[in-house]
């Protein structure tokens, strides 16, 4: 039997049903399955592989998960299911226009806090007379600590680039955007090679089927050390991996408050003496913030795995 150690080293670029685009240090792309029945990789996955003969068309069999920095989950009406790790940051795309929700946008921060990733939001579309809504709606969140990157990537794509440029340097971000923010802009702003990249996977992973990949890792330079993860059609993070009580530890503007509760283990729905609900009061933490955390309580509270 191969001892692990021995095993080529390779990283997870995309997916489609059982079959991996891997790539390996050099920077050569094959397609590989995964030992057994079960598959449990997700792009940014680090896996130990080795050549095979298959029937399939693949060039390898997975062997191995190597271990992750962390984990992100995407959810819809009616599955949550593991589809990104390895990140060092999460770009949340939300623009002047049209109106974002700010509840999709509280989700993706606890998501991101819950696995130890950095969130930075993107305003794009400054140059719109909607601006000005957006950023007071936005503020709340700057109090937070998050930080705000405003741009306009379609009327001033080159300010857009070079202030996005120097913090996508050197680290692996996933990008996330609702229909009509501009996602597809940015992508092909940052990677021009983009619908090269996409091509290459296509081939990879296929020889004449049609495929199409959930999620596609780019590389921004010829170094391999920059990274964009961008999934097509990408909705909600899942938030179903967070107990309900462990809800507001992942919300700053309620744990900010928390200690302060009369009960260590206060729901901050109805109990007397709540600190949390005394600072929704006081205007310390806002109504639709507090309207947002008690959707989701219910939600975690009665939906578990």
């Amino acid at each position: 039997m191969v001892q692990r150690a021995e095993l080529d080293l390779g990283l997870v670029v995309a997916s489609h049903g059982r079959h991996y685009v891997i790539e390996t240090p050099e920077g050569r792309r094959l397609t590989c399955h995964p030992r057994g029945k079960k598959s449990d990789c997700v792009v940014g996955d680090r896996v130990r592989w080795q050549a095979t003969l298959s029937n399939t068309g693949d060039q390898g069999v997975i062997e191995a998960l190597e271990p992750r920095r962390n984990l992100l989950y995407r959810q819809d009406e009616w599955k949550t299911k593991s589809f990104a790790a390895n990140l060092d940051q999460v770009l949340l795309l939300v623009a002047s226009e049209p109106v974002f929700s700010e509840s999709q946008l509280s989700r993706s921060l606890i998501a991101a806090e819950h696995a130890g990733i950095a969130a930075h939001i993107v305003l794009n579309k400054t140059d719109l007379p909607q601006a000005q809504s957006a950023r007071e709606r936005l503020a709340p969140y700057r109090a937070m600590g998050y930080e705000v990157l405003e741009l306009s990537l379609q009327a001033r794509p080159d300010e857009a680039r070079a202030l996005l440029g120097p913090r996508l340097q050197g680290r692996t971000s996933f990008v996330m955007g609702p229909s009509g923010t501009g996602k597809s802009t940015l992508v092909n702003l940052m990677v021009p090679q983009a619908q090269a990249q996409v091509g290459e996977i296509s081939r990879a992973l296929n020889s004449g089927r049609h495929t199409t990949t959930a999620t596609q890792w780019y590389w921004l330079d010829d170094t391999r050390t920059s990274a964009l993860i961008d999934s097509p059609g990408f909705q909600e993070f899942g938030l179903r991996q967070i107990e309900a009580a462990q809800l507001s530890a992942y919300m700053p503007d309620l744990r900010e408050h928390v200690a302060g509760c009369r009960f260590y283990n206060c729901t901050h729905l109805h109990e007397p003496g709540c600190a949390v609900r005394a600072a929704v009061q006081a205007g310390h933490i806002t109504e639709s913030r507090y309207r947002i955390y008690t959707e989701i309580h219910e939600e975690l509270s009665r939906q578990r795995w």
